[in-house]
């Protein structure tokens, strides 16, 4: 028969083996509340507290998610933005998706206000939607044919080589609002060399501001 030491000894070990299985079982951590933190291998609410996922591996951000060495290289060559307007726009709409579609990492300016339109206008020389930068090329309205011969320029990839998480950086503003800093001119992203220019087909309309 096993002493009182020894069934002691070995109450604490099974003790031990249980609180270290149960979170290892658990899919979810949740934090109550009170600040109380239990695992759980059922899907909790919201209403029970902050609820995370055990082993869940999160999306990187853009700025944090490594780019292959070529989309890398264009990119710091000749980075891309896009000028767009936050009302309905579908040329707008249809060049951010031929960028998604190829997978070109680009920053999405919006033209919010008269002094987004006067920063467009002298940057580019004009307020369309939508207007494309390609390092020092400027782009006005959409032709997906121009903008695809200036992208093979300047080296991007025809296919999408964006790795698995990658995430777009939100669209913002052109300019800063009048109640938080005076507008400031946008600078032109530097650029090396200029994209040699391709034979310019039929432009699609475009919206002007």
């Amino acid at each position: 028969m096993m002493s009182t030491p020894h069934r002691r000894t070995a109450r604490i070990a099974l003790l031990a083996l249980a609180a270290a299985a149960g979170p290892a079982a658990a899919q979810y951590k949740v934090i109550g509340p009170d600040g109380k933190v239990t695992y759980t291998d059922r899907q909790p609410s919201a209403r029970e507290g902050k609820v995370s996922e055990l082993g869940a591996r999160p999306e990187l951000p853009a700025a944090e998610t490594p780019l292959p060495a070529e989309l890398r290289q264009a990119a710091s060559r000749y980075p891309v933005t896009l000028y767009t307007t936050s009302s309905a726009c579908e040329p707008c709409d249809a060049g951010r998706a031929l960028l998604r579609q190829r997978g070109v990492p680009f920053r999405e300016r919006l033209v919010v206000s008269n002094e987004d339109g006067e920063a467009l206008q002298r940057l580019s020389g004009g307020r369309d939607a939508p207007t494309l930068t390609i390092g020092a090329q400027v782009v006005r309205g959409l032709s997906s044919d121009t903008w695809n011969s200036y992208l093979d320029g300047a080296g991007y990839p025809r296919e999408s080589r964006l790795p698995p998480g990658y995430q777009y950086p939100a669209a913002t503003p052109l300019t800063e609002r009048r109640d938080a800093a005076p507008a400031r001119a946008a600078a032109p992203a530097p650029a090396p060399t200029p994209v040699a220019p391709p034979a310019p087909p039929a432009t699609e309309p475009a919206i002007r501001f």
